[in-house]
């Protein structure tokens, strides 16, 4: 009786081991990567997808990305910075600090990652205050 072979490693379970390329200019490129952003797909997948009809069955679906308001978000994050850094400057300085500045300052930051939550097509429910997902035991 022999012993049963082991399962083969990921790289040779790979099924795409060609590689095709093609120069593109800069301008080129962005179109390509800003058409793939927008139909939810890397852009190699999105390319394949032009060529052959299907993206591959591994091909996974990204949510388009909102640029405009994620720099929009951006601005915000400053704002919420800049009062979180007055309030630690105060409490530094006097060993006080403005409850309620301080509950404006954590509302408005959760409101915050909410909103950039929301512009990635994510789910917040499950997560801390910092984003994260609880652990699991």
């Amino acid at each position: 009786m022999t012993a049963p072979e082991p399962p083969p490693k990921k790289s040779e379970k790979r099924q795409r081991t060609e590689v095709i390329f093609a120069r593109v200019t800069p301008d080129e490129k962005a179109v390509l990567t800003a058409r793939a952003d927008r139909a939810g797909m890397a852009t190699a997948a999105f390319i394949r997808a032009l060529a052959t009809g299907e993206p591959g069955p591994r091909a996974q679906r990204r949510p388009p990305i909102d640029h405009k308001a994620l720099r929009q978000l951006l601005g915000e994050l400053g704002r919420v910075g800049n009062n979180i850094n007055q309030i630690a400057r105060v409490l530094n300085a006097t060993s006080r600090v403005d409850a309620a500045q301080l509950t404006e300052a954590l509302g408005a930051y959760l409101e915050l990652r909410n909103a950039i939550f929301a512009a990635l097509q994510m789910d917040t429910t499950g997560h801390d205050h910092q984003g994260r997902q609880p652990q699991r035991s």
